[in-house]
């Protein structure tokens, strides 16, 4: 599925981006790789593209606020299996 929203500006763009109870994936389609990193390090996702969409296999996987919960893939993924354990000699 395709949202198309109409936006002011980049910062209006962002914020309505963030202004959903979800955070699967995204995309930012532009031709300044400067403009594209300041986006995707203020949308609040869990998986974002550049100029397209194709998650890694390889690499972690997954959404945030209600669109699941952890990662699935990659290193990230095997946190939730981890207990961490400070011991003090």
């Amino acid at each position: 599925m395709l949202s198309v929203i109409e936006y002011a500006d980049t910062d209006d763009a962002i914020r309505i981006a963030n202004d959903s109870d979800y955070g699967l994936g995204g995309s930012v389609w532009t031709t300044d790789p400067a403009r594209a990193r300041d986006v995707i390090r203020r949308v609040r996702t869990g998986t974002m593209g550049i100029n397209g969409y194709l998650p890694d296999p390889a690499g972690p996987w997954g959404g945030v606020k209600s669109s699941g919960i952890g990662r699935e893939l990659g290193p990230g993924a095997i946190a939730a299996y981890q207990n961490l354990k400070t011991v003090y000699a």
